[in-house]
């Protein structure tokens, strides 16, 4: 779904997105950036393995309303496990839902599923759920990968199936 010729994605703020060896690397210092789909979603299921520094502060963002990405605009599913709330924590759904379960994902690779399909948004992490929630305040959008603060996010395996 996500190859190296970016194919259906652009890339958009301060962050450095490269393909090494099959895995989309992002790396940022004191900035943020984003790998956007062209195409607006409405249910689907996503699925990737992410591998986060220590440092960086990333997330999924889904059903986004412009490419102007925030959590207010966008359900931020979020991938920071040292986040100074820790409501807002890797596996939470940012100003929407605390994570279930705390998972730890530092520096190792790890997968993501989430899945939304009407007002109903789950993700798992390694299989556990992280986030279970009904909101119908975003019914469509365009899906971003995020690098923000200072460090290397990983991902690979990216897939996009429409529900």
């Amino acid at each position: 779904m996500l190859d190296e010729n970016f194919d259906g994605w652009e890339i958009s703020g301060g962050a450095i997105w490269e393909f090494d060896q099959n895995e989309l690397v992002g790396v940022v210092k004191d900035s943020a950036g984003f790998v956007i789909t062209k195409d607006k979603y409405t249910d689907f299921i996503l699925e990737l393995e992410f591998k986060p520094d220590i440092t960086i502060n990333s997330g999924i963002f889904i059903r986004c309303q412009n490419k102007k990405l925030s959590f207010t605009e966008c359900y931020e599913i979020n991938i920071w496990d040292l986040h100074t709330n820790q409501e807002f924590r890797t596996g939470a759904i940012v100003n929407k839902a605390v994570p279930l379960n705390y998972v730890e994902t530092t520096d190792k690779w790890n997968t993501y599923k989430i899945q939304i399909q009407g007002d109903h948004i789950q993700a798992w992490i390694n299989n556990v759920l992280t986030a279970d929630l009904k909101d119908k305040s975003l019914t469509e959008g365009y899906i971003a990968l995020q690098a923000m603060g200072t460090g290397e996010v990983r991902f690979r395996n990216v897939k996009l199936q429409s529900l």
